[in-house]
């Protein structure tokens, strides 16, 4: 892994991406991270598949996998851990974020 890197995988992400480029029925080049104004909080972490690269785009290429990172998302994810998570409860990419300055109680929102 990068220190430097403005988003980092841990290889859970990493294999679920895999997973899911996999899966899909259509060309893609990745995921792509962004950030959309939601909950309680502000904000909330968004992650779809990345079809074509976009002008301004971070792209991190990670263990074989890349992701696009939204260049307005950048400021609020600089420096983030990018994990996925399953249990009996839940599934999912979930982000340690050290911009964080609060979250809302079900965890879908964040402040910075």
């Amino acid at each position: 892994m990068n220190a430097s890197a403005s988003l980092i995988l841990t290889e859970s992400a990493v294999s679920r991406v895999k997973n899911l480029m996999g899966r899909t029925d259509k060309p893609v080049l990745g995921l792509r991270v962004g950030v959309t104004t939601m909950g309680c909080n502000g904000h909330s972490y968004k992650v779809e598949y990345a079809e074509e690269e976009r002008p301004l785009e971070e792209v991190i290429e990670q263990d074989g996998v890349k992701i696009y990172v939204d260049p307005l998302a950048m400021m609020y994810i600089f420096g983030s851990k990018m994990d996925y998570i399953e249990d009996k409860m839940q599934s999912g990419f979930v982000f340690e974020n050290p911009n964080e300055t609060g979250r809302c109680g079900c965890g879908e929102s964040f402040s910075v």
